[in-house]
């Protein structure tokens, strides 16, 4: 499925060995996959991220790991794109906390909210997949699957909000006085 803008790259070797897919940076800014023998884009990294393909990025010359700065840079294009995530409240208060003492603990804290996050969204996927065959939707299946929602949210929500509030405890323990904590 190769398109029109993937060139082959000059003699590069590709990669024979287990592990995560290579892609390699180039002076010229371009993206080359060693394992496909072809240059990609930052919308075919966005793919591979999509589909949850291991991949790591190489700078071409130094072999310096590029990928979180490839990764920015998708999130980047998203959040300049139509609908962002992030408010500019969100993004200003994420820049406070670099060189702050909490740094390492709120990306541990962000880290856990997404994954919380995912597992709830699975767990609801999971439940309505009998409703996406047409022949299996009726007004009481549907009836059904609402009506389960509420405790299923109220679980989620609380197990979520135990996991806060156990990192809380951790952060008040490594700061006193850190705000929300009880002493």
């Amino acid at each position: 499925m190769p398109s029109a803008r993937r060139a082959t790259a000059p003699a590069t070797e590709a990669s024979a060995t287990p592990g995560p897919r290579v892609l390699k940076k180039y002076p010229n800014r371009r993206l080359y996959d060693t394992q496909t023998s072809s240059y990609i884009t930052l919308a075919d990294v966005k793919r591979m991220v999509l589909a949850g393909e291991d991949f790591e990025v190489r700078d071409a010359k130094t072999a310096e790991d590029l990928t979180r700065s490839i990764l920015l840079q998708i999130i980047l294009e998203e959040e300049s794109g139509g609908v962002p995530m992030f408010s500019t409240p969100v993004l200003s208060q994420i820049i406070r906390f670099y060189g702050n003492a909490m740094q390492g603990m709120m990306g541990t804290l962000i880290e856990k909210n997404l994954q919380a996050f995912t597992d709830m969204q699975s767990r609801m996927a999971e439940q309505a997949r009998g409703l996406y065959d047409p022949t299996k939707l009726t007004p009481e299946s549907w009836t059904q699957f609402m009506s389960g929602q509420a405790p299923l949210m109220q679980n989620l929500m609380g197990d979520y909000l135990q996991q806060l509030n156990d990192q809380l405890q951790k952060a008040g323990s490594a700061f006193p006085g850190f705000p929300g904590t009880k002493r």
